[in-house]
């Protein structure tokens, strides 16, 4: 016996106005799905934009004959990265350092600047070491509206200023007027002036007979010494052939600035030495050894850290500084890195004044508007001003027993 017949419509084949209506709707779902993914990466890139690393170059001349200026330099910019990106970065973005080795060379500096700025797409410079490869790398710096902070000392990076330009070092002005004022406390009128032949040498020895008249000092000799240099004894005996020369100026960033003090005292001409700023590593006392005792020059604060009194403005700075770099490298702290650690700290403090943004107006609005804290000194920059210091960031200083003491 047949049971009933069952009809099960389901199973029944559509007609072409029901699989147009499916088919509409089928598509219409699409769209939506394809808007919605659309939107999902639009939010998701909008979110990764807002917490892009802050991506900044440095120049540094890690190799080469400024190697000793470059290699501190580095060191103290990794690790202060290190710390900063540890402790969140600036506002939630890590900084990304992009360290370039010049090998102290300016075409390298130039085309290092030019990679920096047009392919890597960074925020802003920091270095070069040296002043003849800062002052190469100026105009490009200006030009690209591309923020640049120098670790070199010459007053000409930033006279005349330049919109986007600063530097850390004192001013080698500053310290050619400080060697006069103690110049002047000895009775000193008489010099010599040697210098090492780099842009910094070029642009001390501009200053030294510039400025000596205003002293009252006469520049007897000038002479000039290649950074190559071996034995300077050849110099020595001209000098000394000129029975009124009271005392030497050795104006160098360069190793080779150690042995005119060595030749001078084998010689037996104990007439003062002086010494630049370019001077404060303490390696090159212990290259120098007995030779230098006793040599004078002006430097920041940095190599008499400890001995400064516990209210002074920088004290926390440089004692947590030099501490930091020690402990890490296991090598005595220099001036040098000093610089590299004011450039760093300038731009983060600008950086974090604006509310994290990488807006270049407005952090180089921040920095002209800033007081700092530093190694060097304090700095005091304005839109007239893009050194920050003045005299008072200077020590004279002196070599007594094979380290770092201030002058009495």
């Amino acid at each position: 016996m047949r049971g009933p017949e069952i009809h099960d419509r389901q199973q029944q084949p559509v007609n072409k106005e029901e699989r147009e209506v499916a088919k509409r709707f089928i598509t219409s779902t699409l769209a939506v799905v394809v808007a919605l993914a659309a939107m999902i990466t639009l939010l998701i890139s909008s979110t990764a934009a807002e917490a892009h690393d802050i991506k900044v170059g440095a120049i540094i001349a890690e190799t080469g004959p400024a190697a000793f200026l470059g290699k501190p330099e580095a060191k103290t910019l990794q690790m202060l990265t290190d710390q900063i990106n540890a402790a969140g970065g600036i506002n939630g973005d890590k900084i990304e350092l992009i360290l370039k080795d010049s090998g102290g060379k300016k075409e390298n500096a130039v085309s290092f600047a030019k990679q920096l700025i047009e392919e890597d797409k960074v925020f802003a410079i920091l270095g070069p070491s040296r002043s003849g490869s800062t002052m190469a790398i100026k105009n490009i710096m200006e030009e690209s509206k591309t923020i640049l902070i120098s670790c070199a000392s010459t007053k000409k990076i930033v006279d005349p200023v330049a919109k986007h330009v600063f530097k850390t070092p004192q001013n080698d002005s500053l310290a050619v007027r400080m060697i006069f004022m103690e110049m002047q406390k000895k009775g000193i009128s008489k010099i010599a002036v040697v210098v090492g032949g780099t842009g910094f040498g070029k642009m001390g020895n501009m200053f030294l007979n510039e400025l000596a008249p205003e002293y009252g000092i006469t520049v007897l000799e000038n002479e000039t010494y290649s950074p190559k240099a071996t034995d300077l004894s050849a110099v020595v005996a001209k000098l000394m052939a000129n029975k009124e020369i009271q005392a030497v100026v050795n104006w160098s960033i360069v190793p080779a600035q150690v042995i005119l003090a060595k030749n001078m005292r084998q010689a037996g001409w104990d007439v003062p030495l002086f010494l630049s700023h370019g001077f404060g590593n303490i390696k090159y006392v212990q290259t120098g050894g007995a030779a230098l005792e006793g040599v004078l020059f002006p430097a920041g604060r940095l190599l008499i850290a400890d001995s400064l009194p516990a209210d002074h403005p920088q004290k926390e700075v440089l004692v947590t500084y030099k501490n930091d770099y020690e402990s890490k490298f296991n090598e005595p702290v220099s001036t040098f890195g000093g610089h590299a650690y004011d450039a760093l700290m300038i731009l983060v403090n600008a950086i974090k004044a604006v509310g994290g943004k990488q807006d270049t107006a407005m952090v180089v609005d921040a920095i002209e508007n800033m007081t700092f804290v530093g190694t060097g000194g304090v700095f005091k920059f304005s839109p007239e001003d893009h050194s920050g210091l003045k005299i008072d960031a200077f020590e004279m200083m002196t070599v007594k027993d094979g380290k770092f003491a201030k002058a009495m």
